[in-house]
């Protein structure tokens, strides 16, 4: 028989480089870039009084590199979120290694309040001045996925008003969530997780795809034109696209402009769609199912390719 090496997945201690665990093209390379040079914290430091005496505190930059990492990894409470800054490398890495208890992160997220908001309309606007993404045509297609898939629903591009909003309030209850946490001294991020994938489950359905019947989800997306960038993706325990189409397009609504454009294949071609579309006034074209364009009537006369 063939020998192999055996792995060895024991403590080891090794010199650790945090600057090479941070990764162009990654979500904690753009996490650490935007909060270390976009994001204004003034008023967040103006709230330490330790100039001229005191032990030094955390910097409110890098305990938010903290939580905004931790919420990305499904992380909530704050003993958590300590916990991974002391025992995962790249949450030491974007900490520069400074493992703040569990306390001080949840007095961080407790006295965040309001400039939560601020933040995240910062990052808004940083969006925007990269003109990563246009409005002149939201692509939307879809997928069936497994149903051990997560169930997601996220956007990227601001009417800056009403998308803040909508982020601001997730965050806000995230917040809560973890303040509640923290208050009970219950840490069940496991069994969050262990719920979540039975809701999951639950919520899933049997659908017909080129390989069988799955049981799983529909994934749905709008993807704008000009940079290919998601602005809204959603998963439904449904295998009709054709139901699917007005929620995703209600869903992008506030990144789209009165004229932009709507585009989709014959799976969310129905009379039902176009007639809706037409009331509303929105320009689209959705192949039928012999391929052929076609528009609402206030927006464009149909077209047989």
């Amino acid at each position: 028989m063939p020998r192999f090496k055996t792995p060895d997945y024991d403590l080891k201690m090794i010199p650790v480089d945090f600057a090479q665990q941070v990764l162009p093209g990654t979500f904690e390379f753009a996490l650490c870039h935007l909060v270390d040079n976009e994001l204004k914290l003034s008023t967040l430091r103006s709230r330490y009084t330790n100039d001229a005496g005191g032990a030094p505190a955390f910097d409110p930059a890098v305990l938010l590199k903290i939580v905004l990492l931790a919420y990305s990894r499904g992380l909530i409470s704050s003993r958590s979120i300590a916990g991974a800054c002391r025992n995962n490398v790249l949450f030491m890495a974007v900490s520069g290694d400074s493992a703040p208890h569990f306390t001080t992160i949840a007095g961080f997220v407790a006295e965040l309040g309001d400039e939560a908001a601020a933040l995240f309309t910062q990052v808004l606007l940083v969006c925007d001045r990269q003109g990563l993404i246009g409005r002149e045509l939201f692509a939307i297609d879809g997928v069936k996925l497994p149903s051990n898939a997560s169930k997601a629903k996220s956007g990227t591009r601001a009417d800056f008003e009403r998308e803040a909003a909508k982020m601001e309030a997730a965050v806000q209850r995230m917040m809560g969530e973890q303040k509640a946490r923290d208050v009970s001294g219950c840490d069940d991020d496991e069994a969050r997780a262990a719920r979540t994938r039975e809701r999951l489950t639950d919520e899933s359905a049997k659908m017909a795809t080129g390989k069988g019947v799955i049981q799983g989800y529909t994934g749905v997306a709008a993807v704008d034109a000009a940079h290919q960038i998601v602005v809204d993706a959603q998963a439904h325990g449904t295998g009709s696209e054709q139901e699917l189409l007005l929620p995703l397009v209600d869903a992008c609504a506030p990144q789209r402009h009165t004229d932009t454009a709507i585009c989709a294949d014959a799976g969310y071609h129905s009379e039902k769609n176009l007639a809706e579309l037409d009331t509303r006034g929105i320009p689209a074209w959705i192949c039928d199912n012999c391929y052929r364009i076609q528009a609402p009537r206030s927006a464009h006369a149909e077209v047989a390719l």
